[in-house]
């Protein structure tokens, strides 16, 4: 067991899968839960996601040995703040926010002396969320970035030992090059994914029908990704704006140099092109970080927090 209590802060698909990996690995005590709203609350209480579903994020957070915030991380400073009375010496908070320099200075400026802030996140993911999005093995194999920006060692170790519980791989990395890092192989494909959907949808040449029922392997992955959550992805644009605008320039540079190519009918350039990406993918490939994640029929339950 790595942690006596632990309190999750939204139950949406990555609490829910924590909740069921922790289950699994025996990684926890006891298991409080908290959502925004009423029907999040009752969905996880009936499906018996948490050993306790409170009624308030203080609540569910008063003895903790660790909170992990689980909500849009535009939403992180004020459960922060709410939390704080709550929060008993020694405990740990973390989160698990897909940017990191923003959730630090929302967060960190709410957390008592004597209370550890170790920000992390694991990336690992489905289009699903909801309580009944989760699932155990969600963080097999998958990479968890701790962020410790001068944490506690003991703190640090013990949340890391927590997340390999869980199944995941961990590292250490600062907060801008986390940002940067997650520009590139999350936030600007998710812009990408967003932006092919919405120019397949103002196409007046192709109808809705023509769409869904030609979708090749292409198109349903931009789909996928296009169906994750608004409210998470609205807040990560809005606070990684700077290393998503730096990675979208560039793109539009990369797909600048691939039109002109086609324009001109430049064989050996796409060809190479296409050739030096390829070996990107089969690196991903080999490293297993292409697994499925298992489909369960769930259906899309709408935000956790």
């Amino acid at each position: 067991m790595t942690y006596g209590r632990v309190a999750l802060i939204g139950l949406g698909l990555i609490a829910s899968s924590m909740a069921h990996a922790m289950r699994r690995a025996g990684a926890a005590g006891e298991i409080a839960g908290y959502a925004r709203t009423a029907q999040t609350r009752a969905v996880a209480r009936e499906i018996g996601l948490c050993d306790r579903v409170c009624e308030s994020a203080a609540e569910a957070a008063e003895g903790a040995d660790l909170v992990v915030l689980c909500v849009p991380v535009g939403a992180m400073g004020a459960v922060a703040a709410e939390i704080a009375p709550a929060l008993k010496p020694g405990a740990t908070v973390s989160d698990v926010g897909s940017v990191k320099r923003a959730v630090i200075g929302a967060v960190a400026p709410h957390i008592p002396a004597g209370v550890h802030f170790v920000p992390a996140h694991p990336l690992a993911g489905t289009e699903y969320s909801g309580p009944r999005s989760g699932f155990a093995t969600l963080f097999d194999n998958r990479w968890c970035l701790l962020v410790p920006e001068g944490a506690e060692r003991a703190a640090v170790e013990r949340l890391a030992a927590f997340w390999r519980a869980l199944g995941a791989n961990v590292e250490e990395m600062g907060a801008e090059q986390h940002d940067r890092v997650l520009a590139v192989v999350s936030h600007a494909p998710h812009l990408i994914a967003y932006t092919m959907v919405g120019v397949a949808d103002h196409l007046e040449t192709v109808t809705e029908s023509d769409v869904i029922k030609y979708s090749a392997s292409g198109f349903r992955d931009f789909t996928r990704i296009a169906a994750s959550d608004p409210t998470m992805w609205r807040d990560v644009f809005l606070t990684n704006r700077e290393a998503t605008l730096d990675i979208l320039g560039r793109f539009a540079e990369e797909l600048f140099v691939l039109q002109r190519a086609i324009r001109m009918g430049d064989g050996p350039l796409l060809f190479d092109y296409f050739t030096r990406t390829r070996a990107i993918r089969r690196g991903i490939v080999e490293a297993g970080q292409d697994t499925a994640a298992p489909d369960f029929g769930r259906a899309a339950a709408g935000p956790g927090a």
